[in-house]
């Protein structure tokens, strides 16, 4: 991003002006000239002659408007040219220019004056005086509502509607280009604020209430001049996604306690466990649960602990091809942790807690942690993805899809476990639907490492050019390029693939040894095969959980498959799914207690702190 300069005249701005105007212009060659003669003309009208400046906030014009700022600047000392190499974005531009700004009252209008200049002492003179920190001119007051044509004025209604409800503003128009600050609320609000585009002036106007500033929104006079530069698709969608930032920002997140995230977390798996019992006898499951070899049950577990160093070697090859070399004991331990997170609370809040770790242990910049993270996930899906498509031809070669075909059109029944084939379905729509994803992201990844073009950006860009989509662009392209580096280099792309392999055939090895200690009784290898599909496709379904841990998709999955595939009774695939996940759950519940120990970590101080830290650290790299 360019730097902005201050392109004014030879004869400085005395520091002492009471009044500072900036005007927002993004290629204005044919109107900033007027515009700037007029807001000296009514400034004069109402102001001593130096008691005011106007500065022209150029946003990375394209066209003669730097060249004509610059010139008027050199003719009058009142006036003075805010250049930026690149687009700031409306708020951008606004924020930069009023902190270069000499006056204690800050002012902005837009440049083609719609809104009638007769307004502007009122305007300047609410805040200058005192009785204002905040002032705003209005279209929708009801002694005044403006004429607008429909497709400007509909959306404009639905958004502040939208604002009033979710920010709880008591404004009528947030988006009137006719505002003054004074330098208090200005420089107290200005690091809370967000956005740099159009969303700027909104959200200044939401803090200030919110803070208690003194906020007056008074009726002008307001006549549309030229098209707008509103995309009324891209911008007012990013608008929408900013008053949805803002809402979680200021009323929903400073309510996450860490009380609430737990019960939170204890009311789904409940919610899980009551949405299984309509399709399920628990006491049936139980009675199988009761038989189970408590030897080969500890065997499962103990095969299960082997996948964890594994997880700790693969994540510290991921983080080298990042640049980061770490010990694999602490890897380990920190992935741990934030499983155990995972399985605690809801929303895969845990995936911040591993990154909380890395980052306050061994300085680990914390969108590095989530880049890895998100490299490791994306190994995980090919390989599950990879290995349920290895069985399924298996299973063509085999006759074995018409027994698929039968349990999709059917569901399972047996005993009292009586599972839908619409259940089925949606399990088998899941899986198939993020094991496609995984691929063709890969694969889009593969082909965007040999395109010039920032497809990124342009694709995001087709959505919004709000200033949070740059961040979110920013975010998949820190995410693309940490792929990349993995994936571009093949001894690493090798070593994480096996160990990927390696991980979840041990999480499959697990499972069979839990259906041995159930007492099935079938060929080892068609339960070894089987087992393979069933846990993977249970794996890519629970990417959508019904609870903390994964708790539904993935039983479904196993005891449909299971029982159709096997073949072992619904009963008894169910209670191995059911103990299978407790066994693994149990043992990264274990694991994530030593290693909160051994590392000196809270978890739910991770959870809270995460969010501070993630946001500390977005800020020092802007």
């Amino acid at each position: 991003m360019g730097r902005p300069t201050d392109g004014r005249s030879a004869t400085a701005t005395p520091a002492s002006v009471d009044v500072s105007v900036v005007l927002p212009a993004y290629n204005e060659e044919r109107t900033i000239e007027n515009t700037v003669r007029v807001t000296l003309q009514t400034l004069e009208s109402f102001l001593p002659a130096d008691a005011f400046e106007v500065i022209v906030a150029e946003d990375g014009c394209d066209d003669r408007t730097p060249e004509i700022a610059d010139r008027m600047a050199a003719e009058d000392s009142r006036v003075r040219h805010f250049h930026s190499d690149t687009r700031l974005g409306r708020g951008g531009a606004l924020e930069h220019a009023f902190a270069a700004a000499h006056g204690e009252t800050l002012v902005y209008f837009d440049t083609d004056l719609a809104t009638d200049m007769q307004h502007l002492e009122s305007l300047v003179e609410r805040v200058r005086s005192g009785e204002y920190d905040v002032a705003t001119g209005s279209r929708w007051m009801p002694e005044n509502v403006a004429d607008r044509p429909v497709k400007r004025g509909f959306p404009s209604q639905v958004y502040n509607g939208l604002v009033r409800v979710f920010l709880r503003s008591d404004l009528r128009d947030h988006q009137c280009g006719f505002k003054a600050f004074s330098r208090q609320a200005f420089e107290t609000l200005r690091d809370d604020v967000e956005d740099e585009h159009w969303f700027w002036d909104t959200e200044m106007l939401v803090r200030a209430q919110r803070a208690g500033f003194r906020v007056a929104e008074f009726p002008v006079d307001w006549e549309p001049k030229g098209d707008t530069k509103v995309d009324l698709v891209r911008d007012v969608l990013g608008m929408g996604s900013q008053i949805l930032r803002t809402w979680w920002q200021l009323s929903v997140r400073p309510r996450i306690t860490r009380e609430v995230t737990i019960v939170s977390g204890l009311l789904l798996t409940l919610v899980a466990v009551a949405l299984m019992t309509l399709y399920i006898d628990p006491s049936e499951v139980l009675s199988v649960l009761g038989d189970a070899d408590p030897t080969l049950v500890a065997a499962a577990a103990a095969i299960y602990v082997l996948s964890w160093p594994l997880r700790g070697l693969r994540y510290r090859d991921i983080l080298g091809e990042l640049g980061y070399h770490e010990k694999t004991g602490f890897l380990t331990g920190a992935i741990f942790i934030s499983q155990t997170g995972n399985l605690v609370f809801p929303a895969r809040a845990g995936d911040a807690v591993r990154a909380y770790v890395v980052k306050a242990r061994r300085g680990i910049p914390y969108p590095s942690g989530f880049a890895s993270l998100a490299v490791e996930r994306v190994f995980d899906l090919l390989t599950i993805a990879g290995l349920a498509g290895v069985v399924l031809v298996g299973l063509a070669a085999t006759g074995g899809l018409n027994d698929i075909a039968s349990v999709l059109a059917t569901g399972v029944s047996g005993g009292n476990v009586d599972v839908s084939a619409s259940d089925v379905r949606t399990v088998a729509y899941v899986a198939t639907g993020v094991g496609v994803v995984a691929i063709a992201g890969v694969l889009a990844i593969a082909l965007s490492a040999r395109a010039d073009s920032n497809l990124v950006r342009a694709v995001v860009g087709r959505f919004s050019s709000d200033s949070y989509v740059e961040y979110v662009a920013g975010v998949i392209e820190q995410f693309v390029s940490d792929l990349q580096a993995v994936a571009g280099n093949r001894a690493a792309f090798g070593r994480v693939g096996v160990s990927s392999l390696a991980i979840w055939t041990i999480d499959v090895v697990t499972a069979v040894v839990v259906l041995f200690a159930l007492g099935v009784d079938i060929d080892p290898t068609v339960l070894v095969g089987v087992s393979f599909f069933a846990v993977s496709v249970g794996n890519l379904a629970k990417v959508l959980p019904l609870s903390p841990g994964g708790v539904g998709l993935y039983e479904i999955a196993f005891t449909v498959f299971m029982a159709a595939l096997a073949p072992v009774t619904p009963a008894m695939a169910l209670a191995a799914a059911v103990l299978d996940h407790a066994v693994k759950n149990a043992v990264t519940i274990v694991g994530g207690v030593a290693s909160m120990l051994s590392l000196n970590v809270s978890l739910t101080t991770a959870v809270e702190e995460s969010a501070d830290v993630r946001e500390r650290e977005l800020a020092e790299s802007e």
